[in-house]
């Protein structure tokens, strides 16, 4: 079981804005209104050291939003423990993580609109995250 995997079965993910997969990579992302995505995926990074050196920087999500997938799971947005962090996340059929991105400044996610392959997920605050649910790491090309 991954670091992210024990994370989450107590409902908690790291609080950095990063991209977390369930195997166990991690990459840090920014937010990014200028990008088609919302957000621009940066550097990888061993999250096992990042909860090594502070193992309490982490906050607890609660779910606002979900769009059942059917077989192909869950997709979940929320918030963290402040009023500013929130989080979206793909979920197996049985709720397992397949992968979560947390943002530190986004506030909580609580509108899910599907398209195809992609999802926007959309804060109360205004920021919109758009991602391929299989695999965030591929850009979304521009709307035309």
């Amino acid at each position: 079981m991954t670091a992210i995997e024990r994370l989450w079965a107590a409902y908690e993910l790291p609080a950095e804005d990063a991209l977390f997969c369930a195997d166990g990579r991690s990459h840090a992302v920014a937010l990014d209104p200028a990008a088609p995505s919302g957000f621009t995926l940066l550097a990888p990074f061993a999250l096992d050291d990042v909860l090594e050196g502070d193992p309490s920087r982490v906050s607890p999500v609660d779910g606002r939003v979900a769009v059942d997938l059917g077989e192909r799971g869950l997709l979940w947005g929320g918030e963290g423990s402040y009023g500013s962090e929130g989080f979206l996340a793909r979920l197996t059929a049985d709720r397992a993580l397949i992968w979560a991105m947390f943002f530190m400044e986004s506030n909580p996610f609580d509108r899910i609109r599907p398209s195809g392959n992609a999802a926007t997920f959309s804060s109360t605050s205004g920021v919109e995250i758009t991602v391929d649910i299989d695999d965030p790491r591929i850009p979304i090309p521009p709307e035309r």
